[in-house]
């Protein structure tokens, strides 16, 4: 095969669920000539100065001072109750947008309706603002002198500074993390199945079971993945409308900023290296999904 053949374009089709038949038989041009392999050493000098190096400081830092007070610094009352809250938040979020998710995208993927388009594009919102912005919406919705705040008060529901408040935050800012995953996908595999799934006298709830989910499943796991990383990992939204009370309101990314602001450096590089370990956890699966993916299809 001569350079000028390696050097063309390689015309790949993808098929109806949206993938590329030689990507799933680990079909790939190998990396061959001078550009190529410049822009993959770019690429990856990039990675590891960007990614690499500020990770691999994070467990230097935490383990600065032995294992003995790294151990004692992620064990203390307030980090153990920060925890808490970040497993909680993740636990009310992540169920919610699925089931969201799910609905959200066979509507908008199988069938059409008046106010799709607002839909969709609402869907898309939680990404378009800053998360510190989505905080103050709920602030302005449910805090002491927001629409529904006199209300809340006066029956004793307290949204703001408390749970509630974080609960929605993490769940506002995660929503279009499942959805967006599922959309293009159903879209790409077409309505024949549904349709002739309904002409055989299947219902409604009988179709999503058996049919649409099945086919979709990948994109749903990777969804759910996506979801829960930003979940544990939220902080501008949850720092407006938590309050910082240690032991109370506090999630994780918040516990270790405060640990930070108090120059107690190592004891905030260690609750930050729990985060950073449920992101590789998180890379891990993603990958491990991926790859039997792939290889369900070689």
């Amino acid at each position: 095969m001569t350079s000028a053949t390696l050097d063309a374009p390689v015309a790949l089709t993808a098929d109806r669920e949206g993938v590329v038949p030689e990507l799933r038989q680990g079909v790939a041009r190998p990396v061959r000539g001078y550009l190529p392999r410049l822009l993959l050493g770019v690429a990856l000098a990039y990675v590891v100065i960007v990614v690499g190096i500020p990770v691999i400081a994070v467990f230097a830092e935490a383990l600065r001072k032995g294992v003995a007070y790294y151990l004692q610094a992620i064990s203390e009352p307030d980090a153990l109750s920060a925890m808490r809250l970040t497993l909680l938040a993740s636990a009310v979020a992540v169920p919610a947008n699925l089931v969201f998710g799910v609905t959200a995208a066979w509507t908008v993927a199988k069938f059409d309706f008046p106010g799709k388009t607002i839909l969709t594009t609402l869907i898309e919102l939680p990404l378009s603002v800053s998360p510190v912005v989505s905080g103050l919406t709920l602030v302005l919705v449910f805090g002491a002198q927001g629409w529904f705040g006199p209300w809340l008060q006066a029956h004793g529901v307290h949204v703001i500074f408390a749970i509630p408040g974080i609960l929605l935050a993490t769940t506002f800012i995660t929503l279009p993390y499942i959805a967006r995953e599922l959309i293009p996908l159903m879209q790409a595999q077409g309505r024949e199945e549904e349709e002739a799934a309904l002409v055989l006298g299947a219902n409604a709830a009988q179709i999503l079971w058996y049919v649409t989910l099945p086919n979709v499943r990948w994109g749903l796991l990777y969804g759910v993945i996506l979801c829960n990383a930003r979940a544990m990992g939220e902080f501008g939204a949850v720092s407006v409308v938590s309050g910082h009370v240690r032991g109370l309101t506090n999630t994780l990314p918040l516990h270790v900023e405060i640990l930070y602001n108090e120059y107690n450096s190592a004891a905030a590089f260690a609750c930050a290296s729990l985060l950073a370990l449920l992101a590789l956890v998180t890379l891990a699966v993603k990958s491990l999904l991926e790859r039997r993916y792939l290889k369900g299809y070689s």
